[in-house]
């Protein structure tokens, strides 16, 4: 694996074309501040669908790393890692395996409980399939099976009409999937290299932590240090970290779990989470002594590629 020697030039890749294109803008230009901050030679490139220029971008700013600011697909499902690996440029966070395998929620799910951590259970339909009739027994979730930020997400309770599933973004024979609702507390952890930082309890007035609590101003509240026992707190940060290392990640991961009674149930790590003024590893970071700007240079430190 490559790992930067010396780092004077840095590409920050932002924007993208996924649903979530405006987060990873704002997580890009935050990363492009703190490194300039820094003193690094810092180039911003706006990724479109144009690999041709992509590359040609990337060539000419000649980065000894890349900061990968974006998210969704084609940003954090390895696609873009490997183009950089092909390039030989170390970048920031997970690798394209890791990257992919996070990214499909069901084959997460199955590497995360080969290694003992709990899920919930699942099937894989098609939309059509869920449109049709209830396909596990109520309250379940669907979710698209490879998206990030909480895009698409239905909750089917009991009592309710059939939801529409247009803005799933998936046509009607794609495979999306259902999985059981887990009641509790929600929690979420990050990881940072071989450490788990800090556990996070989050509360929001809507119906879950959808993309609006995630991102809206005002949109959920942030608890940290979570309000649990030292059991329970110490148990959340251990799955975290073992997830981490089943699904293969590096740099920093976040992990989102929910805490039914004093049962924890994983329910996603995300290997490129947000930079935004209200997300949470940032936050977690600081609660631990790291400023946003050393947070976001100790990431360029550690990047590399599979060359």
């Amino acid at each position: 694996m490559k790992r930067p020697t010396s780092i004077r030039r840095v590409a920050v890749l932002g924007g993208g074309f996924s649903k979530e294109r405006e987060v990873s803008l704002v997580s890009g230009r935050a990363a492009e501040r703190a490194l300039k901050a820094k003193g690094l030679d810092v180039t911003f490139i706006d990724v479109t669908r144009d690999m041709t220029a992509l590359v040609s971008a990337i060539g000419a700013a000649k980065p000894d790393v890349v900061f990968n600011a974006l998210h969704g697909r084609f940003g954090e499902d390895g696609c873009i890692q490997g183009l950089l690996d092909m390039m030989q440029i170390p970048y920031t966070n997970s690798g394209r395996l890791a990257s992919a395998v996070a990214m499909d929620k069901s084959m997460a799910k199955r590497v995360m409980a080969a290694a003992g951590i709990p899920v919930a259970e699942e099937c894989i339909v098609t939309r059509a399939e869920a449109e049709q009739g209830d396909v596990m027994p109520r309250p379940y979730v669907l979710k698209p099976l490879n998206e990030g930020s909480s895009v698409g997400v239905k909750i089917v309770r009991a009592g309710d009409n059939r939801p529409p599933l247009d803005d799933l973004g998936v046509a009607p024979d794609d495979y999306i999937m259902a999985e059981r609702f887990i009641p509790g507390r929600e929690v979420t952890v990050a990881v940072m290299g071989d450490a788990a930082l800090a556990v996070t309890e989050i509360t929001t007035g809507r119906d879950f932590y959808d993309y609006e609590a995630k991102y809206a101003a005002g949109g959920s509240t942030h608890v940290l240090p979570a309000p649990l026992s030292r059991a329970l707190y110490e148990r959340a940060m251990e799955l975290s970290l073992t997830a981490h290392r089943a699904l293969g990640c590096r740099g920093v991961s976040r992990a989102d779990l929910r805490l039914d009674g004093d049962a924890f149930t994983m329910l996603e790590v995300n290997t490129q989470p947000g930079l935004t003024p209200t997300s949470l590893v940032p936050e977690q970071a600081a609660h631990v002594g790291m400023p946003f700007n050393d947070l976001i240079l100790w990431m360029v430190e550690h990047a590399q590629c599979d060359a």
